[in-house]
C-alpha cells in the first residue's frame, strides 16, 4: 500500500497555552521492527496532551514530540516481526505519542480491533482511558466484585470508563462530580451514589454512604488536598491508586492511616510503563472488555468533535472542564 512521504500534524510552536498549536507539515514515520503504520481517522485529546503541550509532560525520548496517545484508522505498513495484524486492518491503539497527524506508529500490541458495531471515532477515544483504568483499578489495585469503589471526575474519559467497568464488575460504586447535573449523569451511567464535590463534603459523604466503613479501593487524579481525605475515606486493607495531580503532588498528609488500615497507595503513568505491560493490558482488555462495549454493556460518551486544524478548541474545552466524556480530533475522513 503506497503512502505518501510527508503528512499534515499539530505542532506546537513553543510550551504555552492552547493556542501555540498549529498545522505543520512533516515526513511520514517509518515503522521500526514490531511496529505498524496506522492512516489515522480519529485521535482522541486527553489531558496528558494538555500538560505535554503546556511544557510540564515531556515524551519519552524515544516517543514522537507530536501530541496523541489513541487513536483509530487503517494500518498501511508493518514493521519487520509483526504478528496478528495486516496491512487494511482497522484498529484502535494506544500509541506512544503522534496521535494529532495523518500517520502514526504505534506498537503492533498496544493495538486492538475495532468493537463490532463501532465506529471508528468511538473507537478511538477507548485506549487511553480504558488502558489506565484497567491497568489501576482492576490490575494494580485489584478491584473485585462485592466491593466498594470511589472515582473523583467522574464525568472525565477516565471516570465514566472506571464507573461502568467497575459496575459492570460488580463493585458497588461513587464517584465525585462538580455539579448536579454531572452528579446525575453519573447516576445514570451506573453510579450507586454521586456526590457534588463543590457543595458536599465527600469524606463525610463516604461516611454516611458506607455507614463509616470506608470504601475499598479510590481511583484519584486529583491529588492535594484529596490525598489525607482519600486516606481516612478508605476501608481496612483499602487501596488508594493515584493517577495525576490535578491540584498538586506535594502535599503535608498525615500517613499514619496507611499503617492502623494497613492500606495500600499505588501510583502509574501510563505513558512510561514498559511496552510489555501495555501488550498485556491489550490483550486483558481484548479478553475481558471488549465483549463488554459489543454487547453494549459499557459505552463511549463523545462530547465534542472537532477537525484536526481546531485542536487549540478541543484542549481549550479539555482544560475548561466543561465537558462530560470525551473529546475527540477528527483526522481524515
Amino acid at each position: 500500500m503506497t503512502t505518501p512521504q510527508t503528512m499534515r500534524h499539530v505542532a506546537v510552536r513553543a510550551a504555552g497555552p492552547p493556542e501555540v498549536m498549529q498545522i505543520a507539515e512533516g515526513p511520514v514515520p517509518t515503522p521500526r521492527a514490531g511496529e505498524v503504520l496506522i492512516e489515522v481517522a480519529w485521535a482522541g485529546i486527553n489531558r496528558p496532551d494538555c500538560a505535554q503541550r503546556a511544557g510540564s509532560y515531556p515524551p519519552p525520548p524515544d516517543a514522537s514530540p507530536i501530541l496523541g496517545l489513541e487513536i483509530a484508522g487503517r494500518i498501511v505498513a508493518c514493521g519487520e516481526g509483526v504478528t496478528g495484524w495486516k496491512v487494511g486492518d482497522e484498529v484502535c491503539a494506544l500509541t506512544p505519542g503522534g496521535g494529532y497527524a495523518e500517520y502514526c506508529t504505534t506498537p503492533a500490541a498496544w493495538c486492538l480491533p475495532i468493537p463490532k458495531g463501532w465506529s471508528l471515532e468511538q473507537a478511538a477515544s477507548l485506549p487511553e482511558n480504558y488502558f489506565t483504568v484497567w491497568n489501576n483499578v482492576f490490575d494494580r489495585a485489584g478491584l473485585k466484585g462485592g466491593e466498594s469503589f470511589m472515582v473523583h471526575g467522574g464525568t472525565s474519559g477516565i471516570g465514566l470508563a472506571a464507573i461502568q467497568l467497575a459496575k459492570a464488575f460488580g463493585a458497588k460504586v461513587i464517584a465525585t462530580a462538580g455539579s448536579p447535573d454531572k452528579t446525575a449523569f453519573c447516576l445514570k451511567m451506573g453510579a450507586d451514589h454521586a456526590i457534588d464535590y463543590r457543595t458536599q463534603d465527600f469524606q463525610e459523604e463516604i461516611k454516611t454512604i458506607t455507614h463509616k466503613r470506608g470504601v475499598d479501593v479510590i481511583l484519584d487524579m486529583v491529588g492535594g488536598d484529596y490525598i489525607e481525605k482519600n486516606l481516612k475515606c478508605l476501608a481496612l486493607e483499602g487501596r488508594l491508586s493515584q493517577i495525576a495531580f490535578l491540584k498538586g503532588s506535594r502535599v503535608e498528609c498525615d500517613w499514619r492511616f496507611i499503617m492502623m488500615k494497613r492500606l495500600t497507595v499505588s501510583g502509574s503513568t501510563l505513558r512510561a510503563s514498559p511496552t510489555e505491560r501495555k501488550a498485556r493490558l491489550a490483550s486483558e482488555l481484548r479478553e475481558k472488555v471488549w465483549p463488554l462495549l459489543e454487547r453494549g454493556e459499557v459505552k463511549t460518551i463523545i462530547h465534542a468533535s472537532f477537525d484536526l486544524a481546531d485542536a487549540a478548541k478541543g484542549h481549550a474545552l479539555m482544560e475548561s472542564s466543561k465537558h462530560i466524556g470525551k473529546i475527540m480530533l477528527r483526522v481524515k475522513g
